[in-house]
C-alpha cells in the first residue's frame, strides 16, 4: 500500500516538524526558556549553598561581603541574619532557606520569593502544549481521511444486504488516489457484477417459465382437442408424446447447466480420453442427420489427443457445437472440421456456412436461451452453446466464436490436456465468444 503509507508518512512528519517550529517560536516571541522554573529553582539553592559555605568557611564578614556582591550582579534578595533562638538551626532546610552555625552563633540564610506568575513559569509547559495541539490536529485529519471513506464502504455494503445492487461508492472518492479509491473501485466492480448476476437469474427464470410454458399450452390445447373429438385420440397422443418429448429435453438442458453452474467450485471426475477419437464418433452419428440436409462433413482430423476430463462435459460440449453447424447451416453446403494439437493443448474448430450473426450478438448469444437475431427456429432452446462454454471453461479452456470472410460461424474450443484450477475466461473479449446456441 505505498501510496496510502506515504501519505501517512507525510502527515506524521508535518506534524513532527509543526510541533518543533511552534515551540522554537514560542520560545522566540516570549523570550522564555524551557524549563527555566526548573533552572531557576536550581540556581537558587545553588547560591544559597554558596552563601552557606562562605559563612562557615569564612566567617560572617565574608558572607556578607559576598552577600552584597551578588546582590549587585543579580538582585535576588539574598540576605543573611543571626537567629535568637538557637534552635532555629535545629529546622530543617527549605527551598529559600538555609541555617548555618558559626562560633557557636546561629545564622539564617534566606532568599526571598520568587514572583508569582511569568511567561517563565509558563514556559515549561509550551512543549506539551505544542505536542498536544499538533497531535491532536493531526489525529483529526487521520481520522477523517479514514474514516469517510469507510462510511461510504459501509453504506455500500448495507445496500448490498439489503439487495440495492445499483449502489455505487467510486464517485464519492473524488480527489483521492490511494488504495482505499481502489478498494471503492473494487467495490464498484462487484457491486456491478452482483446486478448482472441478478439481471441474468431473472432472465433465467423468465427464459425458463416462457420455454416450458410453449408445450405445456399446446399439451393443453391438444388435450382439449381430444375431448372434443375422441376419435383423434392417436393424432393427438402422437403429438402429445412429442411435447413430452420436448419437455424432457428442455428439463434435461436445464439441469445440465445448473448443475455446470452449482458445480464451479467442485472437483472434475476426470479420466484419460483420447478426444478425436470422442470427436470421430460425434461425427460419425451427426453424418445421418446432415444427409437429410443434403449437408457434407469435411474433417481434417487424424492423430491422438489423451486428456485428463470428465467424458461426459466433454462430449456435451463437442456435440452441441457440431448439431449445432448441421442444424444452422445452409442446405447442400458444407460443414468443416479441423483440429490443431499444440503440446497441451487441441484446438478443434467447427465452421458453417450459415447465415451468420451480427458482431454486436457474438458474446451475447452465448446466455443461456439466447440466438441469432436471425437464426431460424428449428427446435432449440439457447442452452447448447452456454453449456458448451461451462463445461470447456470448467477445463481451463476457451471457447469463442468468429465470422469468417466467406460467411456463416466458426466456433472455436480450445481444450487443454489436463484441467486448470482456474480458466482463462477473462480472454474471451480478445476474440468475442458468443454465438446462436442449440
Amino acid at each position: 500500500m505505498p501510496r496510502l503509507f506515504w501519505k501517512f508518512f507525510t502527515i506524521i512528519w508535518l506534524t513532527l516538524a509543526v510541533t518543533v517550529a511552534v515551540i522554537i517560536l514560542t520560545v522566540k516571541l516570549l523570550q522564555a526558556v524551557p524549563f527555566a522554573r526548573e533552572l531557576a529553582e536550581e540556581r537558587r539553592g545553588l547560591l544559597l549553598d554558596l552563601t552557606a559555605n562562605v559563612l562557615v568557611q569564612d566567617g560572617a564578614d565574608a558572607a556578607a561581603r559576598f552577600v552584597r556582591a551578588s546582590e549587585k550582579t543579580l538582585p535576588l534578595g539574598l540576605a543573611i541574619s543571626g537567629a535568637a533562638d538557637p534552635d532555629t538551626c535545629a529546622k530543617e532546610n527549605t527551598g529559600d532557606t538555609r541555617s548555618v552555625v558559626r562560633d557557636g552563633a546561629c545564622y539564617r540564610i534566606s532568599l526571598s520569593a520568587p514572583i508569582g506568575f511569568s511567561f517563565e513559569n509558563f514556559a515549561p509547559l509550551m512543549p506539551w502544549l505544542a505536542i498536544l495541539i499538533s497531535s491532536t490536529l493531526a489525529a483529526g485529519a487521520l481520522a477523517r481521511y479514514l474514516i469517510r471513506p469507510v462510511v461510504h464502504l459501509r453504506d455500500g455494503l448495507s445496500a448490498l444486504a439489503h439487495g440495492r445492487f445499483d449502489f455505487r461508492i467510486g464517485d464519492k472518492m473524488a480527489g483521492r488516489k490511494d488504495e482505499v479509491t481502489a478498494l471503492a473501485h473494487d467495490f464498484d466492480s462487484s457491486a456491478a457484477r452482483l446486478q448482472e448476476l441478478q439481471a441474468a437469474q431473472q432472465r433465467l427464470f423468465h427464459d425458463v417459465s416462457h420455454e416450458l410454458r410453449s408445450p405445456l399450452s399446446r399439451l393443453q390445447a391438444a388435450v382439449g382437442v381430444l375431448r372434443q373429438s375422441p376419435a383423434k385420440v392417436d393424432i393427438m397422443l402422437d403429438r402429445m408424446d412429442r411435447e413430452v418429448e420436448r419437455l424432457d429435453v428442455l428439463v434435461g438442458e436445464i439441469l445440465t447447466l445448473a448443475r455446470l453452474n452449482a458445480g464451479s467450485s467442485l472437483p472434475l471426475r476426470t479420466q484419460s480420453v483420447d478426444i478425436i477419437e470422442l470427436l470421430n464418433d460425434i461425427l460419425g452419428d451427426a453424418a445421418f442427420e446432415a444427409q437429410a440436409r443434403r449437408v457434407t462433413i469435411t474433417m481434417s482430423i487424424d492423430g491422438i489427443f489423451l486428456a485428463e476430463v470428465e467424458g461426459e462435459l466433454i462430449y456435451r460440449a463437442l456435440e452441441n457445437v457440431v448439431r449445432n453447424a448441421v442444424k444452422y447451416t445452409a442446405e447442400h453446403s458444407n460443414v468443416t472440421v479441423s483440429c490443431e494439437m499444440a503440446a497441451e493443448l487441441l484446438i478443434i474448430r467447427v465452421t458453417d456456412a450459415g447465415p451468420g450473426v451480427g458482431r454486436d450478438e457474438i458474446e451475447r448469444i452465448f446466455q443461456p436461451f439466447s440466438r441469432g437475431n436471425d437464426a431460424e427456429p428449428q427446435g432449440g432452446y439457447g442452452l447448447g452453446l452456454a453449456i458448451t462454454r461451462q463445461a470447456v471453461e470448467r477445463h481451463g479452456g476457451r471457447v469463442y466464436a468468429s465470422l469468417p470472410v466467406t460467411g456463416g460461424l466458426e466456433i472455436t474450443l480450445e481444450i487443454p490436456r489436463k484441467p486448470e484450477t482456474f480458466g482463462p475466461m477473462a480472454d474471451h473479449g480478445r476474440s468475442g465468444s458468443s454465438l446462436r446456441n442449440l
